[in-house]
């Protein structure tokens, strides 16, 4: 009997490729969106009629507990992606951001103890570990709350952690390194260079271009997901999923550029640059952990990646706004 899984945050850009990746391979999937009265299912929306109808869709709010734990009735693994994300608007609205990726969390792992889920992975992310202090960046690296949002992942990891101490929860903690790909949205700098390119801009609007990045491509982010909830040796653990290559903001800007309109050149925005001690300056993650314990290896290309979401983004500019700093 296949394996019946829920995804919270199923509506979002890695969520929504999670599910369709876990629906190919056979899982019984629950969606895990949140409540609206548009009854909006997010990204999954986009989804064929036919693959849709294949997916349980739960509505809900990952701060209500009871919700929570309706949803996860029933269930073997638990994929938690749900999470406010954005660095920009954590600046102004911390306390979203507790409530939502803390006590969100919290709720996952109250409901995961109370029924006995068989495994929880905890989706965390890269910017826990602030600047590197030293390349490239394994699980040891010390964190650092360069943001109120990294804080709040900070919080929610630990948390994770220690219900797995203390209580034997089969819990793993999920750090995927800087996704990207088709319907992620234009807070995050590889959709803002494009939108801005294919609205015909030759004046491309971007913060500092020194910092470095560790890009995934998002289907090999969600094979890394799935590697991870398979493997008998990664409960317990925190796991990297990056590349393990770099690229620095300015660098991948001009390699977009050339793909889409070379005569485009680069120009500095004021208000996308992030506080001096806020900003993340190198981001470099170590796969050797992820490569020991699961049989995943990136499959994509910086280049390859690219563009395919530079031709997604070409078929649906109209989920974007160019002309105005999404955050």
């Amino acid at each position: 009997m296949a394996k019946k899984v829920l995804v919270t945050g199923a509506d979002g850009f890695i969520g929504s490729h999670l599910t369709e990746m876990l629906l190919e391979k056979g899982y019984s999937v629950k969606a895990f969106t949140f409540y609206n009265s548009f009854n909006n299912w997010g990204w999954l929306d986009t989804l064929p009629e036919k693959k849709l109808s294949e997916i349980n869709i739960f509505s809900g709010d990952i701060r209500d507990p009871n919700g929570v734990r309706e949803a996860m009735r029933g269930i073997d693994m638990v994929f938690h992606l749900a999470a406010l994300i954005a660095i920009p608007f954590s600046y102004h609205s911390p306390d979203s951001y507790v409530d939502t990726n803390i006590k969100g969390t919290l709720n996952v792992l109250q409901a995961a103890r109370e029924l006995e889920t068989e495994k929880i992975m905890i989706t965390s992310t890269s910017e826990v570990y602030g600047t590197a202090q030293y390349v490239p960046i394994d699980e040891k690296h010390p964190f650092q709350g360069q943001s109120p949002y990294s804080a709040t992942k900070i919080g929610a990891d630990r948390l994770a952690e220690s219900f797995y101490r203390s209580f034997r929860l089969p819990a793993a903690i999920v750090r995927p390194f800087n996704t990207y790909g088709p319907r992620q949205s234009a807070r995050a700098v590889i959709p803002t260079i494009i939108t801005q390119l294919l609205a015909g801009k030759t004046k491309i609007k971007l913060g500092m271009l020194t910092p470095t990045r560790d890009f995934n491509y998002v289907k090999d982010t969600a094979e890394g997901f799935v590697a991870i909830a398979e493997s008998d040796k990664t409960v317990g653990e925190e796991i990297n999923i990056a590349s393990q290559r770099e690229i620095s903001i300015g660098d991948l800007a001009s390699e977009i550029i050339k793909q889409i309109n070379p005569n485009a050149e680069l120009v500095c925005d004021e208000q996308r640059i992030r506080p001096e001690k806020s900003e993340v300056n190198r981001l470099l993650g170590s796969n050797e952990k992820i490569q020991k314990l699961t049989n995943w290896k990136p499959r994509y290309s910086l280049e390859q990646g690219l563009g395919e979401t530079i031709e997604w983004v070409r078929q649906n500019m109209k989920c974007y706004k160019p002309d105005i700093y999404n955050v």
